[in-house]
């Protein structure tokens, strides 16, 4: 598989990463209570940082 290709995969799991970020702050904003909204925010700040960094990357190099 040539670079720009694996590029292209790399970028498209960022963007499948912010997806999953803005659906799981709706549902830890709007939907939940307790420790599961704290523990789905958590995840879903992860989820925006690591996509964040990975577009990024992507995008310098």
């Amino acid at each position: 598989m040539s670079p720009a290709m694996i590029k292209m995969w790399i970028s498209i799991a960022g963007m499948g990463l912010m997806f999953f970020a803005i659906i799981t702050i709706y549902f830890s904003r709007y939907k939940l209570k307790g420790v599961l909204r704290v523990i789905t925010a958590v995840f879903a700040y992860i989820f925006m940082i690591v996509a964040g960094l990975t577009l990024l990357i992507v995008f310098f190099t």
